[in-house]
């Protein structure tokens, strides 16, 4: 019977494992689900410390390491290049550009003076009223609007949303 202990035992033999409870000579300590154990070699495959090796000498924590290691490279390597997105989605083509700080009141102002409520704005330049009304409340990237609609707001209600470079 295992008797679950915190690994109190010092190894010696005669001893029974703290998992199984098999009498082994052979006891090695081994982290098991949090606790610090002696444990014969068949449960020492149940160590999560992290200093397992596989036949090759590399513990979990080195291979965990060179695979988010090699991610990031990939990431990297990425950066700029538009080629594994999908084709047609036209990313680069709709780019929101750099808002000016009260874009959102500027919007909300020249529609109101256009006599103009939300969804008529949307309906007479054909987007969303949802990205209309993101703009207007000041959250155009959080709702993912596009710089098509900052270019048909700016036109239709001659107003300047961009900042000048």
């Amino acid at each position: 019977m295992a008797k679950y202990s915190t690994g109190s035992g010092g190894g010696s033999a005669g001893e029974s494992c703290e998992l199984c409870g098999s009498e082994d000579a052979d006891l090695q300590r081994a982290n098991v689900a949090g606790a610090d154990l002696m444990v014969c070699s068949s449960c020492a495959q149940h160590d999560e410390s992290g200093a397992k090796r596989d036949s090759g000498g590399e513990s979990d924590r080195d291979r965990k390491r060179q695979a988010a290691q090699n991610t990031a490279k990939m990431q990297d390597a990425r950066k700029g290049d538009s080629s594994h997105w999908e084709d047609g989605a036209g990313y680069d083509d709709d780019q929101l550009p750099y808002l000016v700080s009260d874009y959102g009141e500027r919007v909300t102002a020249a529609r109101q003076d256009a006599g103009l409520q939300i969804e008529e704005l949307a309906e007479e330049i054909d987007v969303d009223q949802n990205d209309v009304l993101a703009v207007e409340q000041g959250r155009a990237t959080q709702a993912g609007v596009g710089g098509t609609v900052i270019g048909k707001l700016e036109t239709h209600l001659d107003i300047e949303l961009t900042e000048s470079s």
